[in-house]
């Protein structure tokens, strides 16, 4: 099992960047593939961004391609996501999400089974 902690949320101007970090327990993280999901108020959980347990691979929804970059420190036990140029439109729960991978490595948009608790990301216009 492995824990979740989301930081780096916060309040943003419209074309500002900010950094959003996930701290994952447990010495097996390595073992765990890892997204990012937002949820804005009144709209589905979506996914945004998921990297390979190695950091070898990427994948993002369309709107934020070439804007937000994920990424991991297996030594550390961090997956960040870096989001440059924001939108008002971006503006959510943001959370952390790790899937259990066995066997065959890759990037996932859905099936994961731990979550964080969210960070709050607000875009003023």
């Amino acid at each position: 099992q492995v824990q979740l902690v989301e930081s780096g949320g916060g309040l943003v101007q419209a074309g500002d960047s900010l950094s959003l970090s996930c701290a994952a327990s447990g010495r097996t993280f390595s073992r765990y593939a890892m997204g990012w999901f937002r949820q804005a108020p009144g709209k589905e959980r979506e996914f945004v961004a998921a990297i390979s347990r190695a950091g070898l691979t990427t994948q993002y929804t369309d709107s934020v391609k070439g804007r937000f970059t994920i990424s991991r420190d297996n030594a550390k036990n961090t997956v960040t996501l870096q989001m440059n140029r924001l939108k008002p439109e971006d503006a959510a729960v943001y959370y952390c999400a790790a899937k259990t991978v066995i066997g065959v490595s890759g990037v996932f948009n859905s099936g994961y089974d731990y979550w964080g608790q969210g960070t709050q990301v607000t875009v003023s216009a």
